[in-house]
């Protein structure tokens, strides 16, 4: 049988390998990715927010809190930080940029889409980003 595909696909053991790996990742990364809400961990984060990251805080709190929650805590209208869905690993902090620039199609959650965020420049994502990963850390989520 192998044969027959081969010699009607013209792929040979590394083609078929190739295939393979392909659906793997696929199956494997439609697995990680289900529509249900992951787990968070409780906000740890300390009073007092470092000077660095202070504006990155009251943009995010002026920007994004009315959906991700204070803190990226979450709320009814959109997904919590403080996963480990967002973790830098798995959302780095590219995706928050192009986040804000286009919007984001539902995926880790169960609150619709994201549309767009306007007046949100990319430096001033880069200092929300800043904060969330430092809420982050305070969390335990590295």
């Amino acid at each position: 049988m192998s044969d027959a595909i081969e010699a009607a696909t013209g792929w040979g053991r590394a083609g078929r390998f190739v295939v393979l790996a392909v659906l793997s990742v696929g199956w494997f990364g439609a697995a990680g990715c289900s529509r249900s809400e992951p787990p968070t961990v409780s906000p740890t984060v300390a009073a007092e927010v470092p000077a660095e990251h202070a504006e990155g805080r009251r943009l995010f709190e002026a920007h994004c809190a009315r959906c991700h929650g204070s803190g990226g805590a979450g709320t009814d209208h959109g997904p919590a930080f403080l996963s480990k869905i967002y973790e830098p690993n798995h959302h780095g902090d590219a995706s928050f940029l192009m986040a804000a620039r286009r919007g984001v199609t539902a995926h880790h959650w169960r609150f619709g889409d994201m549309p767009p965020i306007p007046g949100v420049s990319d430096d001033d994502v880069t200092r929300i980003v800043g904060y969330i990963r430092w809420v982050q850390r305070q969390s335990g989520i590295t």
